[in-house]
């Protein structure tokens, strides 16, 4: 029960985290190009550049796959529907460096209070750490355990890079995430049980 209810307070807070990241992916993206449509048109441009076999042109596949997916559902494909389509995993890997380099490291720019300490590769980390820890919730896997005793210490760690992360794209969003945020309290409540 500890670890549902873990689970159920981290929802708003990543749901929201990762709308913020795509929609501002999409405007540098969409500015960088030129081209409000680049994540249809992209897929005969960088997205199908040949440096990218070794990654199987994972975002043209993923690209297709979302088309694919609306086609069967018998629903107008259109760029924003496609954006929408899109996985977490999807948008970190924009800062994969084979993608990051192609696009002229475009992502950074997401990032604009970020430290100067922090680049594309610290940034990935993060990213992938908040997507593991985000797979594991939606897999039912342990969130608040060491191994048998309960422990909420890497929830708040993933919640402090999050709340980084939201902090360098925009410190304007840290309250609207605090008013939605009851993770402290429910890792607390964990730490009780």
């Amino acid at each position: 029960m500890a670890n549902i209810r873990l689970a159920q307070s981290f929802h708003p807070v990543l749901s929201q985290f990762e709308v913020i990241l795509r929609n501002n992916l999409n405007l540098v993206l969409s500015s960088y190009f030129m081209d409000p449509d680049w994540i249809i048109n992209q897929k005969t441009g960088f997205m199908n550049d040949p440096t990218l076999v070794a990654s199987r042109f994972f975002l043209k596949r993923c690209v297709q796959d979302a088309e694919n997916s609306l086609r069967r559902r018998s629903l107008s494909v259109s760029s924003g529907k496609i954006i929408a389509e899109q996985m977490f995993g999807f948008w970190i890997a924009f800062f994969v460096p084979h993608h990051y380099a192609l696009i002229d490291g475009q992502p950074m720019q997401i990032f604009p209070h970020k430290p100067r300490t922090e680049d594309r590769a610290s940034l990935h980390r993060k990213l992938e750490a908040i997507k593991n820890y985000r797979n594991r919730m939606n897999h039912c896997e342990p969130l608040c355990f060491n191994e048998n005793a309960i422990n909420s210490h890497y929830a708040l760690y993933i919640r402090s890079i999050l709340y980084d992360l939201i902090t360098w794209m925009d410190p304007a969003l840290v309250p609207y995430f605090q008013r939605i945020d009851n993770i402290p309290g429910k890792a607390a409540q964990v730490m009780r049980v």
